[in-house]
């Protein structure tokens, strides 16, 4: 890697916190997890929503020696609305700290990257061999009342301020997995080398299937196929039968289990399964036979689903082609066409479709999000690419296809009353709901709906009647904000985001491990064992919740990964201009967004001198004589960096 030895920088530790609390002689108490900040106060996040609707303040005071992440006994504050005080620690969350070096004459310390965390005393002895400045691993060994905490450094990461060691330091920090066993590894070895057998399959090896994938994708779940039959349009969506080489109960199960997910980098990928499955035998790799569960969808012109059949089959991919090549057809590119001569009547019928699809889901009230996203990722001269966000044709085609195919079989398994995990995503909560709409009063939008019982469509009318207005943008991020998060649940609760009643994860089983569930529970379903498929619904409730806590650790992983590669993408660019939208306001200043998704932040201390008021609930920073509002349109310049806090630095120039 090119980019090294950035500069760290740390921001203070505020002494904050307020005078003793006392809780009611006993006091009913509760469990949650802490959220400390820098400033040495904290909040506690309950874990019985029933009870708390929000979160809880701890001054700093009422700690009680509790550390960010870990789960603690509370209990409310006598005579306050939202105070809590720790009773005790119910479990640590940090066994291990990862941080910079700091040695003395006669002792050390670690400096942890995430700023909530206190320093860690070291005895030299214990230090191995660290020097200053390393990145290390530090494991607790000790929480003095009063104290920093003790431990020893086990493993030590590189020099601060490397792009690969600080990466490696994130992975570190989520617990997340770089290696697999050596018996998984050998039981995949086994697996992937037996032949395929056709046998007890729906053959479909001389059916036109195709994959479409990003040019750096290896691990390919999902092929497709179109044939305009009866003047309909019968869609295949095939998938790679995983569960074939991944049995319940083994070892590789187990560590597939574990992961929940594969973990995708700007340079590399922490796969869910071993290469010889992911990239190998499970791949749909171009002309080579595959195990595929194949879901067949019949369509009339408007995109209405007439019928589907789902079937255990065995396919062999004719071609392997990228999104790019796709749209590039759809546009008529004549080389690219010629290229793909025995594709682009099928691939022009896959646009018709994706249109029809579309424009029903759309009447259902689907809610589309324009929400930019970058796909990072390091060239083969090493150099960072940090490309601007599109949404092509191609990437829409098999969006909707696949979101046709996971609607057909969680609607499948609905129907024959078998276990599932769907992906719900359920409404607004009413305190969001309300706040959001009285954001878009403030904006001259007179929106409107049940905050209690919002429907997919009233957020779809707000979208259209922002559109071609100048806060088009902040209307769709201020929404984004206000939606909770999609999750797995053996319940149907519907998918709001979707517009959906009905849904599931199917198609991606390479790399999802609630996709390989639903494969397991559809393959006993369709062979006929019920039995089989039963024993899943003892086991849904906690795969749901598992899987959906080892997504938000990836997506946390995957984002402060990015932020670190935008970070040391732009420390190569100080002192360069360009033109950004804010997209966010807070009492520090405000982030402005460029048009490839990085993020600075203007501190509030150099804003233009005014007499400014800060008006969070309107994302609004006004002043007598400037006024900086979400989604406004500025000019800025690349000031600085801080590693510490993992930020950059924009200034403002004058337009």
């Amino acid at each position: 890697m090119r980019y090294k030895n950035f500069t760290p920088k740390k921001g203070g530790r505020g002494r904050g916190g307020q005078a003793q609390k006392f809780v009611e002689k006993n006091a009913e108490t509760f469990y949650g997890k802490l959220q400390a900040s820098d400033k040495g106060f904290a909040f506690i996040i309950p874990e019985d929503k029933q009870k708390f609707k929000s979160d809880l303040f701890v001054p700093r005071a009422s700690v009680n020696g509790a550390l960010d992440g870990d789960r603690v006994l509370f209990a409310k504050v006598k005579n306050t609305a939202d105070e809590a005080k720790v009773i005790k620690i119910a479990e640590r969350a940090n066994e291990q700290i990862i941080g910079t070096f700091k040695a003395g004459r006669r002792e050390a310390a670690v400096l942890p990257d995430n700023p909530r965390l206190p320093s860690v005393y070291v005895p030299l002895s214990m230090a191995g061999k660290a020097k200053n400045g390393d990145k290390v691993v530090c494991e607790v060994l000790s929480y003095p009342k009063n104290k920093a905490p003790g431990g020893k450094i086990v493993e030590i990461l590189g020099e601060s301020g490397d792009l690969y060691c600080e990466e490696t330091a994130i992975i570190r920090a989520f617990g997340l997995r770089e290696t697999f066993p050596q018996d998984v590894l050998d039981e995949c070895e086994k697996n992937a080398a037996a032949e395929v057998d056709a046998g007890g399959r729906k053959d479909l090896r001389e059916t036109l299937i195709f994959t479409i994938d990003g040019e750096d994708t290896r691990d390919i779940d999902d092929g497709i196929s179109l044939e305009i039959k009866d003047g309909n349009y019968v869609l295949g969506v095939h998938i790679a039968d995983v569960s074939n080489y991944v049995r319940f109960g083994t070892p590789t199960d187990k560590e597939a289990y574990t992961r929940g997910t594969s973990v995708y980098f700007p340079d590399r990928v922490l796969p869910m399964l071993p290469k010889s499955l992911s990239n190998g035998a499970c791949s749909l790799n171009e002309n080579e036979d595959r195990y595929a569960l194949s879901c067949f969808m019949t369509f009339n012109a408007d995109g209405q689903r007439l019928n589907y059949d789902i079937y255990k089959s065995v396919i062999r991919s004719r071609r392997r082609t990228t999104y790019a090549e796709i749209t590039a057809i759809c546009e008529n590119d004549p080389a690219i066409c010629r290229k793909y001569g025995d594709l682009v009547e099928t691939v022009r019928l896959m646009q018709d479709l994706c249109l029809a699809l579309e424009k029903r889901r759309e009447e259902a009230g689907c809610v589309s999000m324009e929400v930019m996203e970058s796909h990072i990722y390091v060239d083969e001269k090493g150099e960072i690419i940090i490309p601007k966000s599109e949404r092509t044709i191609s990437q829409r085609i098999i969006e909707q296809f696949m979101i046709s195919a996971n609607e057909a079989v969680a609607e499948f398994l609905q129907s024959k009353r078998a276990a599932c995990l769907y992906r719900i995503h359920e409404n607004p909560s009413e305190e969001k709901a309300a706040n959001f709409f009285a954001f878009l009063r403030d904006l001259g939008l007179n929106a409107k709906g049940d905050c209690g019982d919002l429907k997919p469509k009233d957020y779809q009318n707000i979208l259209k009647s922002a559109e071609n207005k100048p806060f088009y943008t902040v209307v769709n991020k201020v929404m984004l904000r206000s939606m909770q998060k999609a999750r797995y649940s053996e319940e149907n609760k519907g998918h709001f985001g979707l517009a959906s009643v009905c849904y599931c994860h199917f198609t991606s089983p390479i790399r999802r491990y609630p996709d390989l569930f639903v494969h397991r529970v559809l393959k006993s379903i369709l062979e006929g064992k019920r039995d089989k498929a039963e024993k899943f619904k003892e086991i849904a409730p906690e795969n749901g919740k598992h899987c959906s806590e080892r997504e938000r650790i990836a997506d946390e992983a995957e984002r402060k990964v990015d932020d670190l590669y935008k970070l040391a993408y732009m420390s190569e660019r100080l002192g360069e201009e360009y033109f950004a939208t804010i997209s966010g306001v807070t009492s520090h200043g405000i982030y402005c967004e460029l048009d490839n998704s990085i993020e600075g932040l203007v501190p509030f201390e150099d804003l233009p001198p005014d007499n400014y008021e800060v008006f969070p609930e309107k994302f609004l920073i006004k002043g007598g004589r400037h006024c900086f509002r979400l989604g406004d349109k500025v000019k800025i310049i690349v000031a600085d960096y801080d590693l510490g806090r993992m930020k950059i630095i924009f200034g403002l120039i004058k337009s």
